[in-house]
This record gives structure tokens, C-alpha cells and sequence, in this order.
């Protein structure tokens, strides 16, 4: 079959098959290379004058025995029929403008501001890592006393405990004054803001001229997972040592303390000169800091503290944990591939679900269609499921969903190849709501959807309950042969492939390591072994 042929030549290429069983069975013995040569299967049929058997008759796809009561429609290009596979519940409708438009939970305050966009853009030199240097300040928190430092920035949303209802632009009252007011020219303090798509700056507080402590809002309806952090600066002045320490994470180590440096984005820069996120900072720390977890007094929190120069006046500063990438991000991006008409061949959208806010959960099914498939090939192939974002502040997964998206909709040959083979179903974006919202681990309902595989309320989870049924009819049509998960880690450095091993099925050891295996042989110095 077109999977067994394309896996026997990769395992070959990576040095995990040789054939050599094959040919024992074939020959009894290994033989030479010439042996092999001239007793080839490809000279025996092209040479060979012995009469011929009558030609066996190609089975249609609907007489395979796997497709037998499959639904079947008829292609006028073809003229006979194909066998087409589910791919979702509803069609995605470009018409449709308010499908775009992100629903957020009616408490929350949403900027009335034109969609803030960040160029893509390549570094023109690669980015070093930070130094630490063990003499770097670790500043005490100041501000865990209400009378010290002034609070410049304030925005902690009044919420009943659970989520209850949704709209488009959040908060019907509209946003409040959060950040205070400058007072006049000569005012420097920094004016904060995160109330925009993915944003999530609680407070802010000035402890010294160019000084501030920052509180990141806890994810929606809980009182933890704070990792992810995106927001806004204006009223900076260039070449002044300004320091930012964020004080309300609960992880005990992070990269931050191997060389990681937060991003920056300059508005000007983007503008005038094609700049985008860069790494910035100096001294910094990540530490255990003088306070305790809210809802536990016996749990330390810790800090990430850094210091910078902005390199312009009157400019537009962003933050980020890591580059940021939107579920409006994605609706640009789906809608460049339902407009582009090559790639629309090859990729069809439906929306799987909606999730518990409304906002659709997109899926993709990227092969090659029927028409430009050979019949035998076609009705062979094998399924992969890919999905991405369950966690709404891994945006690296995104980056990596959208760089797998843009490889196999690409005319190369090996996407061709892949096409040719695989039934690909993908779900960029598992998490929309905790997305918009700017969570980093949970969705709306306060849980982490990555735990939740095996829940049955399909109304509290309703895109893992979706993407859980929707494998499971994919698997009574195909065999599917690979389920890959998306991911972002906050202390591993590279990529690495980390899998369930189940104990039931021991004689799938091996099988299971097949995919990591090739994955490591492409690039070593890339791969991470845990």
C-alpha cells in the first residue's frame, strides 16, 4: 500500500529497515548485490516474454471490503463513485462576519479600540540568551503592603465565580478608567494597559520613578496558573533604565532562569523601520519572592524581574511571555486559505463545535482530493489527527500549527507525498475562549481541558468532548495511525515527543517509538530527550 511503501523508505532512510528479512524470504539467503540486480522484481516484468494470465480487474473503492456500507456519492468529474469522509458538523461560512468577531464573557472589559496586528518579521541576527549573573537584584516586593508605591494600573474583573454568559465586545458598560491620568508633560509614569484580545496585566505598581511591580490576573474563575503575560506600555522614555518585576508566579523554576529573555515590541520601530518582537532585557532573575499563594498560605510565590531601555520617545510598547498569536490571528489566517485556490483544494474547513462562550472551534481536513488521487491510493490511506492550543498560553504551539499548516498546503514534494498518503485532521485552536481572555492554562469553565479527555459532560467541555467523538468516527472510516498534541513548555528547552505509555498494551512499546525515533534522526541538535 502507498503508507507501507512510504514508511518502509523512511525507516530505511533513518537506518531502522533494510530489507534484509524480505529478501531471505524471497531468496532464502542474502545475495549479492548483482544476484539482486539481476533477478529484480522491476526486470522480471519488464523482460519477460512468458504469456501472461488474463489482466486482473481493478476493484473499484466501493467494492473494498473495509468501505462495505460506507455513504457514498457520486463525482460528475470522476465519473464514478468516492468515498468521502466526514470532516465536521457545519460548513465555514466566509459570509458570515460575525463568526469572526470574538465573544468574551460579559464581565469582562474590552478596549473599543481598532484589533491590535503585530508584523511577522524574522530577527535580522540571531537573538542571544541572557547571562545570569549572580550579583543581579532581587528586588523585595514593596507593594504586598498597601502603603507602598502608588497603583498606576488596576483592572481585577467582578465575576460571580463561573462563567454564565457571553457577547461580542465583553462588558455592555463599556471600560472604566483602569491606569491613572497624566498629569502634564513632565509626568513619566508609565501608562499600562491589557484589556485588548489575549491581554492579562492585573496591576500595576509604580515603587520608584522607573520602577514598577506588576500582578498578573490569575486565569478566569481561578486563583492560579499565571505564566503567560501580554500588555501594554506607553509615556516611556528612550535610553531611561526602567525596571519591571512581575511578582505573582507560582512555578518554582522557569527558563527565564537558563538565558530566556521576555519580547518586546516597538509600534515605531514596527512601523518605520519592519522591526518586530525582539528579545530585551538585562538582569534578569526568576526567584522566590516574599509572598504566598492566595488560596494557600503555605505556598511561595516567585518573581521574574528584568530592566531595559526603550529606544524611542512617545512610542507604543508591548510585552509578552512569548510572541503572541490570537484567535483573530487564526481567522486571518483560515480565511487566506479558504481564499487562496490552490490550497482550498486541499484543505476543506468546517467548525467541530462551538465552545462554552460561542466562539467556533475551527477543524481542517488537509488531503488530496479524489480527482487528482489514484483510485488504489485513495482508498488506502491512513488517518493523522493534529491538534494545538488546548492551553491558551502556549502561543509556540500556534506558531508551530501554522508552520505545519503552511508545509502541508506547499507544493513541495514531500507535501504532495503526504497528501497522497494521509487523511490529516487538524484542530488548530482547542481553546479559543481561554485564548481570547488571555488564560494560560484553563478554559472557561475553570478546569484544564488537557485533563478532561475522558469527561463525559459534553456541555462543560464541549471541544474536548467534540474532538473525542469526532476520533472516534474517524477511526471506524481509517486507520489512524498517529494523534499528535501541540504543546509549549515553561522549563524545557527544543522540541521533545512526550507520550502515555499504556501498560495493557506492552507489544506497543516499540511501535509507539517508531514516529519520536525518525522525529530525533532530522535534526539532533533541535530534539530535547527527556
Amino acid at each position: 500500500s502507498p503508507y507501507d511503501s512510504f514508511m518502509q523508505k523512511h525507516l530505511q532512510h533513518y537506518g531502522y529497515f533494510t530489507g534484509r528479512s524480505e529478501v531471505v524470504k524471497k531468496y532464502g539467503f542474502v545475495p549479492s548485490k548483482p544476484q539482486l540486480i539481476t533477478h529484480s522484481s522491476d526486470s522480471d516484468s519488464s523482460s519477460s516474454d512468458e504469456e501472461q494470465g488474463p489482466p486482473h480487474r481493478r476493484r473499484s473503492p466501493h467494492e473494498h471490503p473495509e468501505y462495505k456500507g460506507r455513504p457514498l456519492i457520486t463525482d460528475p468529474k470522476t465519473a464514478f463513485r468516492q468515498n468521502r469522509l466526514r470532516c465536521g458538523l457545519y460548513l465555514r461560512s466566509q459570509n458570515d462576519e460575525s463568526s469572526f468577531e470574538p465573544r468574551w464573557p460579559i464581565e469582562i472589559e474590552v478596549l473599543p479600540e481598532s484589533r491590535i496586528r503585530h508584523i511577522d518579521v524574522q530577527p535580522k541576527q540571531p537573538e542571544l540568551f541572557n547571562k545570569p549573573n549572580p550579583k543581579d537584584h532581587m528586588p523585595y516586593v514593596r507593594s504586598a503592603d498597601e502603603d507602598n508605591g502608588r497603583t498606576v494600573f488596576n483592572y481585577n474583573p467582578e465575576t460571580c465565580g463561573y462563567y454564565m454568559r457571553s457577547r461580542i465586545g465583553g462588558n455592555r458598560d463599556g471600560c472604566r478608567q483602569a491606569a491613572v491620568k497624566i498629569r502634564d508633560s513632565d509626568d513619566t509614569t508609565v501608562l499600562f494597559e491589557s484589556r485588548f484580545e489575549s491581554g492579562n496585566l492585573m496591576k500595576a505598581v509604580q515603587v520608584g520613578e522607573f520602577e514598577y511591580e506588576l500582578y498578573l490576573r490569575y486565569d478566569l474563575y481561578t486563583k492560579r496558573n499565571t505564566q503567560w503575560f501580554y500588555f501594554r506600555l506607553q509615556n516611556t522614555q528612550a535610553n531611561k533604565r526602567y525596571r519591571f518585576t512581575i511578582v505573582n508566579f507560582f512555578k518554582s523554576s522557569s527558563l527565564y532562569s537558563n538565558g530566556m529573555r521576555p519580547l518586546m515590541y516597538s509600534v515605531h520601530d514596527a512601523d518605520n523601520n519592519k522591526i518586530g518582537w525582539r528579545r530585551w532585557g538585562e538582569e534578569i532573575v526568576y526567584y522566590r519572592n516574599n509572598l504566598t499563594a492566595p488560596d494557600n498560605p503555605s505556598a511561595n510565590m516567585y518573581s521574574l524581574t528584568w530592566t531595559c531601555k526603550f529606544p524611542n520617545d512617545n512610542d507604543t510598547y508591548y510585552f509578552a511571555h512569548c510572541y503572541p498569536y490570537t484567535y483573530s490571528d487564526l481567522q486571518d489566517y483560515l480565511n487566506g486559505i479558504q481564499g487562496d485556490r490552490i490550497k482550498s483544494q486541499y484543505c476543506k474547513q468546517k467548525v467541530l463545535c462551538r465552545s462554552l462562550a460561542g466562539n467556533f472551534v475551527y477543524m481542517l481536513t488537509i488531503t488530496s482530493p479524489p480527482v487528482l488521487s489514484p483510485v488504489p491510493e485513495q482508498q488506502l490511506k491512513k488517518g493523522v489527527v493534529i491538534s494545538a492550543r488546548v492551553h491558551p498560553g502556549e502561543t509556540n504551539s500556534s506558531w508551530m500549527m501554522k508552520g505545519l499548516l503552511d508545509f502541508l498546503l506547499s507544493d513541495s514534494a514531500d507535501a504532495k507525498l503526504l497528501r497522497d498518503t494521509f487523511v490529516f485532521k487538524i484542530i488548530p485552536m482547542l481553546n479559543p475562549d481561554g485564548v481570547i481572555v488571555g488564560n494560560y492554562r484553563c478554559s472557561l469553565s475553570g478546569r484544564d481541558l488537557n485533563r478532561n479527555y475522558k469527561t463525559i459532560l459534553k456541555d462543560a467541555y464541549p471541544t474536548i468532548w467534540h474532538t473525542r467523538e469526532m476520533i472516534k468516527r474517524f477511526m471506524t472510516e481509517i486507520e489512524l495511525v498517529l494523534y499528535c498534541d501541540f504543546h509549549g513548555h515553561s522549563r524545557k528547552q527544543n522540541v521533545f515527543i512526550y507520550g502515555c505509555e499504556n501498560k495493557h498494551l506492552p507489544k506497543e512499546r516499540l511501535k509507539e517509538r517508531i514516529f519520536p525515533a525518525m522525529f530525533g534522526k532530522n535534526d539532533i541538535s533541535k530534539v530535547y530527550f527527556c
